[in-house]
Formats: C-alpha cells, sequence, structure tokens
C-alpha cells in the first residue's frame, strides 16, 4: 500500500515539476507555465488522504453487482413456466428438511461454475437457506460468465415464508 501511495505521490510530483517547465517559441521568448493535460486528475487524486493508507488508494470502477433477486412469488412462477434451472447450494444435511420442488442440489463446497456447460436455454437462479450462500456461488459464477446471475433472496426462508411448498 505504501510502495503504490509513493508511486502515485512520485508521478504527480513529477508532472508538477514538468508543468514549471514553459515551451518556447518562435520569436525566442518562452511561454508561461502549463501543467501538461490530465495533471488535475493525477494530483487530485495523490493528495487526497496521504495520511490515511485507505485513502491514499485511487477509486476503480465497479461494475454492476453480480447477483439479481428474485422474490418467491417471482420464482414461483418461472417455475410453472419451467423456464429455469434451480439449483440449491445448501448442505446434505440441510436438503434432508426439504427441498423446492423441481431444485437440483449441488452443494457450495462443490460448486464448480465451470461445470455449467453452454446453456440449455433456461436462467440459473440459485438458493440456499437464507440467502448468503447462494450469493457466494452467484458472484463464482458471474465471474465464470461475466453475466449477473439470479438467485432466491432470503433463501428457502423466505420460501417458506411466502407459504410455498417443499418436497
Amino acid at each position: 500500500m505504501k510502495a503504490s501511495r509513493a508511486a502515485l505521490f512520485a508521478a504527480s510530483a513529477l508532472l508538477a515539476l514538468s508543468a514549471c517547465s514553459g515551451g518556447s517559441r518562435k520569436d525566442g521568448k518562452r511561454d508561461a507555465p502549463s501543467a501538461p493535460l490530465g495533471f488535475e486528475l493525477a494530483f487530485a487524486g495523490a493528495g487526497a488522504g496521504l495520511a490515511d493508507d485507505a485513502a491514499a488508494t485511487v477509486p476503480q470502477a465497479r461494475a454492476p453487482g453480480p447477483m439479481i433477486d428474485v422474490t418467491p412469488e417471482e420464482l414461483a412462477a418461472r417455475l410453472a413456466a419451467g423456464n429455469i434451472r434451480l439449483i440449491d447450494v445448501r448442505t446434505d444435511e440441510e436438503i434432508a428438511e426439504g427441498m423446492i420442488p423441481g431444485a437440483e442440489h449441488i452443494a457450495l463446497d462443490r460448486f464448480d461454475p465451470q461445470a455449467f456447460g453452454p446453456a440449455d436455454g433456461r436462467e440459473v437462479v440459485l438458493y440456499c437457506r437464507s440467502g448468503k450462500r447462494s450469493a457466494m456461488a452467484g458472484a463464482k459464477l458471474a465471474e465464470a460468465t461475466g453475466k449477473p446471475v439470479e438467485h432466491l433472496a432470503g433463501g428457502i426462508l423466505a420460501w417458506e415464508e411466502a407459504g410455498r411448498p417443499l418436497e
């Protein structure tokens, strides 16, 4: 972290020094010094929070979140239409207590996003007990596919709370 902060500071200092050398004109006189293009942006990032390592990092552009929440009602309608591949990422012990009808079981510790080969025309929807593990699996799948992944918001707990059946 300190090395990147030092490098950023050095780069902005070099930009500042280069701004001090005015250009020469044909008549032999020198132009007034001017900052190089982009100097303000580079210097603004370097000067903000140099005392604080966390604040000294340059913010990165972030992609939209990899997870899309699906409600129990939306999931039930899509299951009825037959156009989704529902995957339960809970443990074997949790599965013994019941699953959403039509779901496949692939426990999170065995979840391999590379195993999801070419699409069969169905969208993948993940779920777990409360939504945390399905979000973890979804992040892996989104990274592998480059597309957002849907999961049941609130997991099987939300499904049961909505009065939906288990098998």
